[in-house]
């Protein structure tokens, strides 16, 4: 019987304490007496209770958001800029042992990085060259974070908010692009009919009674209106005539 007492506390309170379950996207950091002892991979895992302790990292591709930030371009003006990170633990071990808070930690520093990077270029690069500074924000980032066992695998500029003067500025600049486009396309198909006007009469002056064709056309169409009108025509031979004898 009191073998059976003794067996039931080792079992309530050394054995069962010391059970931990780690899961597949996990892994475990075990400190013995405060020292480093070992990593735990996944799967059914004892420790020494009160003696172990064991912290769990999750070593899945995390997504995070970098809050808005204000920037002062390279060209003075002032905008606000959001990114989204996704990092992921390589060395879990570091991860624990080399920060506090290895999430916050590089949080922080990727808001530095995003506000250093955008501040080296002009507004119309931030807008047409996101993916260049989401470049050069991953590397510095990933080269500190590299000593908390984080690998940055990207890095998002998200949106851009520029100051309310600047959206009109640019929607009257777009406006304007289009009205000058709008333009040259309708002074391109006046061109473009002018000659055709001119290649169809240069056909008709070169073929016999082509004019004699198109003018009874013309009077066919006329014609069909119920309004009134006088029609004068004149021979093409009286009418070249005429034309001689006035010079």
């Amino acid at each position: 019987m009191v073998f059976l007492f003794i067996l039931l506390a080792i079992l309530i309170f050394i054995i069962i304490p010391g059970i931990r379950i780690i899961n597949q996207y996990e892994r475990g950091v075990v400190l013995r007496l405060g020292k480093f002892s070992r990593m735990l991979s996944p799967g059914f895992r004892v420790i020494i209770p009160y003696i172990d302790h064991m912290t769990k990292v999750d070593v899945r591709t995390t997504p995070m958001d970098i809050s808005k930030q204000e920037v002062i371009t390279r060209d003075n003006v002032t905008v606000n800029v959001d990114a989204i990170v996704y990092f992921r633990v390589i060395d879990a071990a570091k991860a624990v042992l080399e920060t506090t808070n290895y999430a916050y930690a590089t949080s922080t520093f990727a808001q530095t990085a995003l506000r250093d990077v955008t501040g080296n270029f002009d507004l119309d690069e931030i807008l047409s060259k996101r993916d260049e500074i989401s470049a050069q924000i991953r590397e510095i980032v990933d080269n500190q974070t590299d000593k908390w066992g984080i690998d940055i695998e990207n890095v998002k500029l998200q949106n851009i908010e520029l100051p309310a003067d600047m959206k009109r500025a640019m929607a009257k600049q777009a406006e304007a692009e289009r009205e000058r486009r709008a333009a040259i396309i309708s002074a391109e198909g006046e061109k473009s009919a002018a000659a055709a006007v001119a290649e169809a009469a240069s056909m008709l002056a070169r073929t016999p009674g082509g004019l004699n064709i198109r003018t009874l056309q013309t009077l066919e169409k006329i014609s069909t209106d119920p309004s009134q009108k006088t029609v004068i025509l004149l021979p093409n031979d009286l009418a070249d005539g005429l034309a001689k004898f006035a010079r």
